[in-house]
């Protein structure tokens, strides 16, 4: 049996063919002086361009670089997710394939997480993502935090996918079995003892985020909607509310009706029915999202699927 790794790197890889042979150099000049006994899981998320064969010569280069090639784009997290489901490590690093965060924190990573803690966070001291992406971090932020009641720091919009995890949080996170999981979310939910370091943010070193708005959106609605029911609850409280109003009205236009006599209130009527109607709409709408992602989480499909590999042995096993 071959023997287990101490660090385990893993990397989501999405359209990065010019970054990946930059991104193993890197990761193996912060790694070597460390351990020589290490491993570069790169996951290829249904890149077309490249990506694939950039981490097939990156492998070819070097033996402990692995490469894990999916059927289609599955997401950024769900890469992660194959990625810490094929670490061996007694550590397992996660980093965005970017190179935003440099892999030159990794050593402090390791010697923090060495003092006692199970799972040291990164937290960025500034944000180099376009503006669009820093709003929007800060918005999903708030309405999760609001949704979930939680105040945690890690789930602060400055704390980032550089992480280091033991090997026990690695297998706590791999047995949630969340269809739909965000990296970030999950880590919290699992607990642990932990800590957060402060990190500088460097620029992208080549093109430009995949992620878009409808991306961003359909992200905060599976992180909001699989971690908190919070929508739901709300919605009660909503139709007290609007029933509530619609007694006092209703107790207010009889009075007037006594006081003044007859009334004409076709406009009032057309526009609290408008109002009603639409509020009903929308708690249909929440409601349907979570019988959504029931019927996606019941369906009980794979959260991806691997096509090829680089430097992986079907066989081995990691040694305890």
């Amino acid at each position: 049996m071959m023997e287990r790794p101490e660090i385990s790197i893993v990397s989501p890889v999405y359209y990065a063919e010019k970054i990946v042979a930059e991104l193993t150099r890197r990761l193996i000049d912060s790694l070597e002086p460390i351990t020589p006994n290490f491993e570069i899981i790169l996951v290829n998320d249904g890149s077309q361009d490249g990506s694939w064969e950039a981490i097939q010569a990156a492998g070819q280069k070097d033996s402990r670089v692995k490469g894990y090639n999916l059927s289609r784009n599955f997401g950024q997290h769900q890469a992660i997710f194959c990625g810490l489901q094929m670490s061996q490590g007694n550590y397992t690093i996660v980093i965005d394939c970017d190179l935003q965060d440099n892999p030159a924190y990794i050593p402090q990573l390791y010697e923090t997480v060495k003092q006692g803690y199970d799972l040291v966070y990164t937290a960025k001291k500034n944000r180099e993502h376009a503006w669009h992406k820093n709003v929007t971090a800060k918005i999903f932020n708030a309405i999760f935090n609001f949704l979930v009641d939680n105040k945690s720091e890690e789930t602060n919009d400055r704390v980032g996918s550089l992480s280091i995890l033991s090997r026990k949080v690695v297998d706590a996170f791999c047995s949630v079995d969340d269809y739909e999981r965000h990296y970030l979310m999950t880590l919290r939910w699992v607990g642990f003892k932990s800590t957060t370091i402060l990190i500088d943010h460097d620029k992208r070193f080549e093109g430009k985020s995949t992620y878009t708005w409808k991306k961003l959106i359909n992200h905060a609605i599976n992180g909001i909607t699989f971690q908190s029911d919070k929508l739901l609850r709300l919605n009660i409280t909503i139709g007290f509310i609007i029933a509530s109003l619609a007694l006092l009205a209703g107790l207010v236009i009889i009075a007037l009706y006594f006081i003044q006599g007859f009334m004409s209130g076709w406009t009032s009527l057309i526009v609290t029915l408008f109002f009603i109607y639409g509020t009903i709409l929308i708690s249909f709408g929440i409601v349907g999202l979570y019988i959504g992602k029931i019927f996606d989480q019941v369906k009980n499909r794979p959260k991806y699927i691997v096509s090829e590999t680089v430097n992986v042995a079907e066989k081995d096993e990691p040694k305890d």
